[in-house]
């Protein structure tokens, strides 16, 4: 209880730009909650997904590997299925690849620019905190009050904006970096995905052809 009221005083004494603080400080905490369970709904038993598609690609039964991806609502299943209905109808398999795993890693990266953002705009919260406090601090009211210890005891204060502006850059920056590392390897997993149903495409395109030249 007594580091709670402790927090709040200083919370106050850090000046108005602590509510703003406050605001990126929540800003960060919902951002990687939300990014957390997206990613984990999106990127389910990627390996299982794996070995239960490929035999169906070995096979040439790209309607059973269809079911397969339509009963997965996640991203790599998403990505495979456009490449195959692409293949299906004869399309661009590589187009329709390229273009639905351009749109998984926006959604990807959706909201880390925020992080970013939070990362650069915090530590200058605090600093102009801190500035608006030591102003405050060295007036000219507090030097003639006969109180010149007002003039320390102000700066400290003023200097809280500037370690809650630090501290909430920190955890974002180190929330950023995080799921950075982590949106790399599911693109890397998206990138196996459509190479893994690139290189078995060729083999259909070739029976095509036998078929053409037995008839």
């Amino acid at each position: 209880m007594e580091f709670l009221n402790h927090s709040i005083d200083l919370f106050h004494k850090g000046g108005p730009v602590m509510y703003l603080l406050a605001i990126c400080s929540l800003s960060v905490v919902a951002i990687a909650v939300e990014r957390v369970l997206y990613y984990k709904n999106a990127f389910a038993n990627t390996q299982a997904f794996h070995q239960a598609l490929q035999p169906l690609l070995e096979k040439q039964r790209l309607n059973d590997a269809i079911q397969l991806c339509e009963q997965k609502p996640h991203t790599l299943s998403q990505v495979a299925l456009a490449g195959l209905l692409a293949s299906q109808r004869n399309g661009q398999v590589e187009n329709a690849l390229e273009s639905s795993a351009t749109l998984a890693a926006d959604r990807l990266r959706e909201r880390l620019d925020d992080l970013s953002t939070i990362v650069t705009l915090a530590p200058l919260l605090g600093l102009l905190g801190t500035v608006i406090g030591m102003i405050d601090s060295f007036s000219v009211f507090n030097v003639q009050s006969g109180q010149p210890m007002a003039i320390t005891g102000g700066v400290g204060e003023a200097l809280v904006a500037t370690a809650t502006g630090l501290s909430v850059a920190t955890l974002a920056l180190v929330s950023h970096s995080y799921f950075s590392r982590r949106v790399n390897r599911m693109i890397s997993d998206i990138e196996q995905t459509a190479a893994l149903i690139i290189s078995y495409m060729p083999l259909k395109k070739a029976a095509r052809r036998e078929t053409h030249e037995i008839a």
